[in-house]
């Protein structure tokens, strides 16, 4: 039996109505214990409060999968360089530094030409749940999955 991924709703980023291209980040979380899912994942909703004022950010969901123990993002950004300055603030890092040893983490990138949120979705949905493979290393991928 799979397991379902629960998403929350898109929130759009101060560069929503960017034309493109634009940059896809998928990551994911893997706790070691199920009590850690909670805190990994209100710290993400913490995060995600601040999107509508993030440079770069075109938008974003959460996305979890509580029986499997996982959680993350999918985001969308104008460029690498707004995504590495999300990465690099303070806030991020705290988090980052405060659970990176409770579990594992992956994460891959890609390029679009212009933002289809559907298409999008459809394509990290398919990384998440298996039915496509994750780019090795699953760290930086310019091609869609």
């Amino acid at each position: 039996m799979t397991s379902p991924i629960m998403r929350s709703p898109w929130q759009a980023g101060p560069e929503t109505h960017a034309p493109g291209p634009a940059l896809v980040s998928v990551t994911e979380f893997t706790a070691r214990r199920h009590t850690q899912t909670v805190p990994i994942a209100l710290a993400g909703l913490r995060l995600r409060r601040s999107w509508p004022g993030t440079p770069g950010a075109v938008g974003m969901w959460l996305w979890a999968d509580p029986r499997r123990k996982r959680s993350g993002s999918v985001s969308v950004w104008t460029d690498e360089r707004a995504l590495y300055a999300f990465v690099g603030r303070p806030d991020h890092i705290r988090i980052v530094r405060a659970h990176r040893d409770q579990g594992e983490t992956r994460a891959t990138t890609w390029t679009v030409d212009r933002l289809d949120t559907d298409a999008v979705w459809t394509a990290a949905h398919a990384l998440l749940d298996g039915s496509s493979t994750w780019p090795h290393p699953a760290v930086h991928a310019t091609e869609g999955p």
